[in-house]
């Protein structure tokens, strides 16, 4: 089985075939208005099997995780570097629930809410030890959202996200079925890309309130003074912590898939769910199943929907396309206004109906809706109206189609 294999191996293997069968689609791919996508959607599959999903890391059936399932959660890539500063794993954009398996990535948002409240000033946190305080913490997390974004700005929703390929597959199989897809007014996905930021504030406010105790001194909610020995298990702290986390759809979504494909026990999860009809639980409760239930529905009448509303997103938009960000970011969707001819194809095929690219007369078109997913230039009929710039350098550009 090649779980049993040394990590080094299996890891050989699978970058491998990731770099074989990328070269293989980009070559065979006959249709040139979805080369482009047929790869990125082949990089996300390799990217959720091999990253997210922790299948190729072992050792495998640990006995501290024997209840929740064979996978490897006591192994943790990025130690070595960050040691004791971060132990929860690297700090990626993307909407990638960290619990089913390791801590080799981690969603930013969790962090976020989890170094307010409530490990803000507690030493020890799920299965791990802290050795810095919130505020390092969070300035560490903080600090490599910058970095992350400033590299690549959200072409990780496009490229990485493995919510964003559960919304591809949703949108193959509207096309499948012969759907058509429906699209927002302009100014009502305006305001959607707006509700990302009362979302990440709402859940920051949440957090603080939580945690009063421990920044400011004052208990503001009875129950919020953390005790045993995860920290979590005193008074509301082990029922509400990490409150974005009980709606994001992404949790039940990744603990389900976990135990469909026999990596986690369906029967830990089941059983770790409580209150009134569930609506509190460990890994899924009933509020983030009806979310991810409606995010489905709607994803498969519109693209993309949840990367219009995403708090990860938001955060990559806001250091990759924001004043003073924007000017040093290095990935970048570029428009040569003189080969344009404002045929309309880019924006209306444009997944998360971004229009800066259709709007705009040139230059840097890159906006905070922009996936960088490069379908608008796989599309586009004219050479080298549109194209994505990587430090100075052409990754991609549009090629003439008759």
């Amino acid at each position: 089985m090649v779980w049993e294999l040394p990590v080094n191996i299996v890891l050989s293997i699978y970058f491998i075939a990731a770099v074989i069968g990328a070269a293989l689609i980009v070559k065979l791919s006959r249709d040139k208005t979805r080369r482009i996508s047929n790869l990125r959607f082949f990089i996300q599959i390799f990217a959720v099997i091999g990253i997210f999903m922790g299948l190729i890391v072992g050792p495998f059936n640990q006995p501290l995780w024997a209840p929740l399932g064979v996978s490897p959660r006591d192994r943790l890539i990025g130690a070595e570097f960050l040691g004791n500063q971060l132990p929860d794993g690297l700090t990626l954009p993307v909407l990638a629930c960290y619990y089913p398996n390791g801590r080799t990535l981690t969603c930013p948002v969790w962090q976020l809410q989890a170094y307010i409240f409530p490990f803000w000033d507690y030493p020890r946190g799920y299965d791990v030890f802290y050795s810095t305080s919130g505020i390092e913490k969070i300035g560490i997390v903080i600090g490599s959202l910058v970095v992350a974004s400033l590299l690549f700005g959200r072409a990780y929703c496009g490229w990485l996200c493995p919510f964003g390929l559960f919304q591809d597959v949703l949108s193959r199989i509207r096309r499948t079925v012969k759907l058509k897809h429906r699209s927002f007014s302009e100014s009502t996905n305006k305001k959607l890309g707006q509700s990302r930021y009362i979302i990440i504030a709402s859940f920051l406010i949440l957090s603080v309130i939580f945690g009063s105790y421990y920044i400011f001194g004052t208990e503001l909610i009875p129950g919020t003074i953390t005790g045993g020995p995860y920290g979590t298990e005193t008074g509301i702290v082990s029922s509400i912590n990490e409150p974005f986390c009980l709606v994001c759809p992404m949790r039940p979504l990744c603990s389900l898939l976990q135990a469909g494909i026999g990596s986690m026990n369906f029967s830990y999860i089941s059983q770790i769910v409580y209150g009134p009809l569930g609506i509190i639980g460990g890994y899924y409760s009933s509020i983030s199943l009806t979310v991810l239930i409606i995010v489905i529905i709607l994803s498969l009448a519109y693209r993309r929907f949840w990367c219009r509303i995403c708090p990860v997103g938001a955060l990559t938009a806001l250091f990759s396309t924001t004043k003073p960000f924007k000017q040093i970011s290095l990935t970048k969707l570029q428009k040569d206004e003189q080969k344009c001819t404002k045929c309309g194809v880019c924006k209306r095929a444009c997944p998360t109906q971004a229009t800066d690219m259709y709007n705009k007369k040139g230059g840097d078109v890159t906006d905070s809706k922009c996936i960088l997913c490069a379908r608008c230039i796989e599309i586009c009929p004219h050479k080298n109206a549109l194209k994505i710039n990587f430090a100075g350098k052409t990754i991609t550009t549009s090629k003439d189609l008759p």
